[in-house]
């Protein structure tokens, strides 16, 4: 398991910069559900063990590890940008959107970013992004963690909201199962209207 270190932070607070945020979305390749961003800005002092990508941990470990950020953490926040505006402003566009919405809903104010991925924000804050930050940033990789957990307990709910689905199991990815239901049923209003999938 790829284990993210400190040293961007370190290298980051090296320039004069204090409070610093890492920031990572989920959803951005389902067939279904908004895209939801988080934002942590991490104790360097108290970073529990065993951050990663939340795409390498358990379910079971994903959820002691968001226990435990959030405990430990100094700040995070969780934002989200929903189908319709995915529909509207596309996938990309709507994935930055939640970020921008997470870090404007954290109570302490970052003068940097760790972003994942290859574009910066539309925000008047020093940033950087990292590819694959979520397997080389700690912050990140926390960010990510909270934002899998979330979206994923809300794709569980959504479930009781449209049966026959399943997205408790596939979560609104393109799994067999998910495209057996849709061929099935046709799509519910929790799916985007702008994705395109292949019929089983």
């Amino acid at each position: 398991m790829l284990n993210p270190g400190i040293q961007w932070e370190k290298e980051t607070r090296q320039q004069g910069f204090n409070c610093i945020a890492g920031l990572d979305e989920v959803g951005m390749g389902c067939l279904a559900g908004p895209v939801v961003a988080a934002a942590v800005i991490l104790d360097l002092n108290k970073v529990p063990d065993g951050i990663t990508d939340s795409k390498l941990l358990s379910p079971k470990k994903r959820q002691l590890l968001k226990v435990q950020i959030e405990e430990s953490a100094l700040d995070f926040a969780i934002g989200m940008a929903s189908v319709e505006e995915i529909d509207q402003i596309n996938i990309y566009h709507a994935a930055r959107l939640a970020m921008k919405r997470a870090v404007e809903k954290l109570t302490l104010k970052p003068d940097y970013l760790l972003i994942d991925g290859r574009a910066k924000l539309d925000l008047s804050i020093s940033q950087q992004a990292i590819v694959k930050g979520d397997q080389s940033c700690l912050s990140i990789g926390a960010a990510s963690i909270l934002a899998k957990v979330f979206r994923d307990q809300m794709m569980t709910d959504f479930d009781q909201e449209y049966p026959g689905y399943e997205f408790a199991k596939h979560k609104g990815y393109g799994s067999v199962l998910h495209r057996q239901h849709l061929q099935q049923k046709g799509p519910s209003p929790l799916h985007r209207k702008s994705f395109s999938w292949t019929p089983v």
